[in-house]
């Protein structure tokens, strides 16, 4: 009994040097905010991290989804939060658009927090209807400069990462393909599927069961390299696209001012949970890659993502609803 009392205080006690005077090394449980409902990527790899990393950081982790605004009611509840690590942000591909298409933000998305580190991403899949004429993505290339504005690509709405995907591959390939939103992925799914629209470029993860079962037809993954789980679908270099390169990324943030050696250890715990076996398991059943950088080399990537989709927003005049 001795023992085990005197472990729990040495326990305790490195949790409270490895944190300083902060909030964490009073033993309370960490929150980490995903602005997006349960089951979708960015939730299911948050929970991923908080089963693994919290025996490293040695407290609770806990998931909260705050959803709305497509992700303005999470962000700025984060934002809000006082800076001593007890709550931390889902920080993913979403974040970096708004903070090119929301100009009324109530936070400076490019200061409001400190990233921790950029853990996993994947790449998106351009998918047609099987009926589409096109065996290759050049080959669906010609088709739509062939019939301009004929063929449409679906998204799950203005300004998502689904619709800025497409902008991007009309900026890049020239193809003349009118735009149709929808509200979320899956009635662009149920329309695509039938038909009404033609294209849609998503994540690997949300597309990948459709593929299986044989209902859309996969012409080109958005990467330098093909993707684990789609083997036989060239990467957009192989397509003689390079310039189509595109993520979807997920990493955790801290409000601005927390400090370093919260941030510092954090990094190394969640890193280190990302490289756990089991862990690299899930994530890889997901389709996901793990990166698991710095937080000087996450700070650069999300800022260089903000920079990148907002000249694609500006380029293609896209307006917020």
């Amino acid at each position: 009994m001795q023992f085990h009392t005197t472990r729990r205080a040495f326990l305790a006690a490195g949790t409270a040097c490895a944190f300083g005077g902060s909030a964490l090394a009073q033993g309370k449980p960490i929150t980490i905010i995903v602005p997006y409902s349960p089951g979708g990527s960015a939730d299911i790899a948050t929970r991923v991290i908080a089963q693994f990393a919290a025996p490293g950081v040695g407290l609770p982790m806990i998931v909260d989804n705050r959803t709305g605004g497509g992700g303005v009611v999470g962000w700025g509840a984060a934002s809000r939060a006082a800076p001593d690590g007890q709550t931390l942000l889902t920080v993913e591909l979403s974040y970096a658009i708004a903070a090119g298409l929301l100009p009324k933000l109530p936070f400076d998305p490019r200061k409001a927090f400190t990233q921790v580190t950029t853990a996993v991403k994947v790449p998106h899949v351009l998918v047609v209807n099987p009926g589409v004429p096109a065996k290759t993505v050049q080959e669906f290339i010609a088709l739509a400069k062939a019939q301009p504005g004929k063929l449409n690509y679906g998204s799950g709405g203005n300004g998502t990462n689904t619709h800025l995907a497409g902008e991007l591959f009309k900026s890049v390939t020239g193809a003349d393909i009118m735009h149709v939103p929808y509200k979320g992925a899956g009635a662009v799914l149920t329309d695509l599927m039938s038909n009404q629209v033609q294209a849609l470029i998503t994540s690997v993860p949300t597309a990948l069961p459709h593929i299986r079962a044989g209902k859309l037809k996969p012409l080109m993954v958005t990467g330098a390299e093909r993707n684990l789980l789609l083997p036989d679908v060239p990467s957009a270099k192989e397509a003689g696209i390079p310039k189509m390169d595109m993520d979807y990324w997920i990493g955790i943030g801290a409000p601005a001012g927390t400090p370093q050696a919260i941030i510092d250890k954090l990094n190394k715990e969640i890193n280190a949970s990302l490289l756990q076996p089991e862990a690299r398991k899930k994530i890889a059943e997901m389709g996901f890659t793990v990166v698991a950088n710095t937080p000087a080399q996450a700070a650069q990537f999300v800022a260089s993502e903000i920079q990148r989709w907002s000249a694609v927003i500006q380029q293609a005049g896209i307006k917020p609803e």
